[in-house]
């Protein structure tokens, strides 16, 4: 299907030679190699729909970039199959490369000695885009990205918010229906990365575009995905949307409450732990897998205690991911 991305059991895997210590071992190693294979990604399996923004999300060498780079045609995976916009990646890759675009946050697909503009109008050529459509896009993306303002500027002499946004344009000026995005904001300030959030959020949202997303940063997946596919030693630990996760792992919460009187014997109701006490504050949280939810916390909290204030604490994203690695392991599927 155009725009859609399907991976079946994908594996890959490196070999190595192992490294024996001191010359000795340098010399068997020479003579006779021990090899060593590396799974890279195990068996992962998972879909991204037309015009979804799908997050690919894992620690480093959790086989993300691996993943993203046979779905890019750059390698060809060991065992399974995959299909972005109806193409077999790394068996036409001439024909997929129309078909993607594809941004690597520590890399860039401009001329280093070139001007930006000039770097454009080379890629406008080979991917054969007409005049007319290419000063067209070239308007959108700077509407947004504020391109104009250093596009004659040479790709060597940029800073990194400059190159990034100008590789999103130029991975975008063919008109790609799927785009893969790795750590695509990494090192950037606030300001511009808010810049290329919302230069995403467009492309999915009215392009229609379908976006692949790895990034660290739990803000950007917050702000721009509905969807999580968590990954660890190379497989796939969960997937599901973020409701599904913050619902299944996000338990990780405090109570935060002020008692009326600061010598009150504090026993905490069941299923709430006393994370600390100082003087009249008081703060709660959950105690084993059968705690309560934070809103019948606070009001256990509430009908237990005479208080005069509270407040609440829910975990963020990343507490939530963390839980999930805890709780799923390494193998498990499914949200």
């Amino acid at each position: 299907m155009i725009g859609s991305i399907e991976v079946r059991s994908l594996s890959r895997s490196f070999h190595t030679t192992v490294r024996r210590p001191g010359f000795t071992g340098a010399l068997r190693s020479l003579v006779n190699p021990e090899r060593a294979v590396k799974h890279a990604v195990s068996d992962i399996s998972f879909d991204v729909a037309p015009g979804e923004l799908l997050a690919l999300l894992g620690p480093n060498g959790a086989g993300k970039s691996t993943t993203i780079k046979m779905l890019t045609g750059i390698l060809t995976p060991t065992s399974g199959e995959a299909r972005v916009a109806g193409v077999v990646p790394y068996e036409d890759r001439e024909r997929n490369a129309r078909n993607i675009g594809a941004v690597f946050g520590q890399r860039t697909q401009l001329w280093w000695d070139l001007p930006v503009r000039e770097s454009f109008a080379i890629l406008r050529d080979i991917y054969e885009v007409p005049m007319a459509e290419h000063a067209t896009r070239l308007k959108e993306f700077d509407d947004i990205l504020e391109l104009s303002s250093f596009w004659d500027t040479r790709v060597r002499h940029l800073s990194l918010g400059q190159r990034v946004r100008c590789d999103l344009a130029a991975a975008l000026l063919h008109d790609p229906p799927v785009v893969f995005l790795d750590e695509p904001t990494i090192g950037m300030d606030v300001v511009v990365k808010e810049q290329v959030r919302e230069f995403l959020r467009h492309q999915v949202e009215q392009r229609g575009r379908t976006v692949l997303l790895t990034t660290h940063d739990m803000t950007e997946v917050e702000r721009l995905a509905e969807r999580v596919v968590l990954v660890n030693h190379g497989r796939l630990v969960l997937d599901g949307t973020l409701d599904e996760i913050r619902r299944k792992y996000g338990s990780t919460w405090q109570v935060r409450a002020t008692l009326a009187d600061a010598h009150t014997e504090v026993v905490p109701p069941p299923g709430i732990a006393l994370l600390r006490q100082e003087g009249p504050q008081v703060v709660f949280g959950p105690d084993g897998p059968d705690a309560p939810t934070v809103h019948q916390a606070l009001k256990a909290v509430i009908e237990r205690y005479e208080v005069t204030g509270i407040a609440i604490d829910e975990a963020d994203l990343e507490d939530v991911m963390r839980a999930a690695y805890v709780h799923a392991g390494p193998g498990a599927k499914g949200a």
